[in-house]
C-alpha cells in the first residue's frame, strides 16, 4: 500500500454549509477507513446505477443488479430499461478471459463470449467490465488525490450531510486543475460517503469542460453478502446463460 502522505501539504478547504458543527473531513482518513474496508470485503451484492458520456452524448441511466467477489468475480442484470433483461458475467481467469454476456428480451437466447476490451463490449461504455466495482472507485479517488497533494494540495469543498439511496452521507466535491495535460482523471469529482459504511456510494466525475462524464452509485449496498462461486456459475438458475 501506497505510503499515506502527510498533510503538511497545503489544502485549501472551503467549507460549503453555514453553521456546521460536523468534523471537517481529512482526505488521508476517509481514503484510508475506504481502503481498509473494502480490504475487509470478501463479496458484496448493490444495486448499481450507471450513466456515463460516451463519444459526447450524456446516455441513459442504467439500473443493474450487481454481484462481486474477490478475486474478481462480477455478475450484472439489467433490471430496467433500456436495457432490462441483459446479463454479463465475468470470472478472472475463467473462459479464456472472456466474458459471457446476452441482452434481453428474444435476442437473449444467443449467449456471445466477448473480449472484454472488444469493440462489441465496449460499445456504449467508458469502461471495461475489469473496471466495475466499488474497489477501483476507490483506487481512482485514492491515486488522484494523493497525486494532488504531493503536487501541492487541492481544493475540497465540503457540502454537509446529504440522505443517498436511503443513506446517510456526507457529500464533498474535489477540484483538480483544470488542465487536461496534467493527467488527472477529470476536472471535479463529487463523492458521497456513506458515513456508517465508510465507502463511498455515489461518485460524479466532471470533465475540463465541467460537464458530467460519469455519474456511478451504489442502493442497496450490502457488504456481507457471503456470496460463493455457484454465484459466478453460468448454469446458476438465477441466470440465463
Amino acid at each position: 500500500m501506497i505510503k499515506m502522505i502527510s498533510l503538511a501539504f497545503f489544502i485549501t478547504v472551503a467549507v460549503a454549509t453555514s453553521g456546521s458543527t460536523q468534523e471537517k473531513i481529512d482526505p488521508e482518513k476517509w481514503v484510508k477507513q475506504a481502503e481498509e474496508t473494502y480490504d475487509k470485503l470478501d463479496s458484496y451484492t448493490a444495486i448499481f446505477h450507471k450513466q456515463e458520456r460516451v463519444n459526447g452524448k450524456l446516455l441513459e441511466e442504467e439500473t443493474i443488479f450487481l454481484k462481486f467477489k474477490k478475486p474478481f468475480q462480477v455478475y450484472m442484470k439489467w433490471i430496467k430499461d433500456p436495457y432490462k433483461g441483459r446479463e454479463v458475467l465475468y470470472v478472472e481467469g475463467w473462459n479464456q478471459g472472456q466474458m459471457k454476456a446476452h441482452e434481453g428480451g428474444i435476442t437473449g437466447i444467443v449467449t456471445l463470449n466477448l473480449d472484454p476490451r472488444g469493440s462489441m463490449a465496449m460499445k456504449g461504455n467508458r469502461h471495461p467490465v475489469t473496471d466495475t466495482g466499488i474497489g477501483h472507485l476507490i483506487k481512482i479517488i485514492r491515486e488522484n488525490i494523493r497525486r494532488r497533494m504531493k503536487a501541492g494540495g487541492f481544493k475540497l469543498l465540503e457540502h454537509g450531510e446529504e440522505t443517498v439511496y436511503r443513506r446517510k452521507t456526507r457529500k464533498v466535491e474535489v477540484l483538480f486543475e483544470r488542465d487536461r495535460t496534467k493527467g488527472y482523471y477529470g476536472y471535479r469529482v463529487v463523492i458521497n460517503l456513506d458515513e456508517e459504511k465508510k465507502v463511498p456510494i455515489k461518485i460524479q466525475t466532471y470533465d475540463w469542460g465541467d460537464q458530467l462524464v460519469e455519474s456511478y452509485g451504489y442502493e442497496n449496498l450490502n457488504l456481507n453478502a457471503g456470496l460463493t462461486d455457484d454465484d459466478f456459475d453460468p448454469k446458476n438458475p438465477e441466470c440465463r446463460f
